[in-house]
């Protein structure tokens, strides 16, 4: 499935860098690749471009099936300290209803550790949106 166009369409990811992997219906994968500027005065990975990373995860998956679907709750837990030279972000859809659906989003980095778990609800819009109608 083809959700490059959603990216193209965020700016503030452009900006961190954040890549779009693998999509699918309540399915995708972003990455980021760890440079000076994601980092925190302790050296390791910010919270807010983790969270960020997770974000643009969840945000490509509860789109994914062309209803305009926009976060009501996020919430994330930080594992690990992130470190290493890519993360990635993997989201997963749980429930899907007319209105709402969940989603569980694993941040992990390059040797495959859990760096943080994410959890996002939508409230889905009676709107369409894909690449034709955004």
């Amino acid at each position: 499935m083809d959700m490059q166009w959603f990216l193209d369409r965020d700016p503030f990811a452009g900006l961190l860098g954040i890549r779009l992997l693998e999509a699918g219906p309540g399915y995708a994968k972003t990455a980021m690749d760890l440079t000076d500027t994601h980092k925190n005065g302790a050296g390791v990975a910010h919270g807010g471009a983790v969270f960020s990373l997770a974000d643009l995860a969840f945000a490509v998956a509860s789109n994914s099936h062309g209803k305009l679907s926009l976060a009501v709750a996020a919430a994330i837990s930080y594992v690990k300290a992130g470190m290493g030279k890519t993360l990635f972000a993997e989201a997963r859809e749980v429930s899907l209803g007319g209105k709402m659906a969940t989603y569980a989003i694993t941040v992990t980095n390059d040797a495959g550790e859990p760096i943080a778990a994410f959890q996002g609800t939508v409230y889905r819009k009676d709107v369409p949106y894909t690449r034709e109608t955004a």
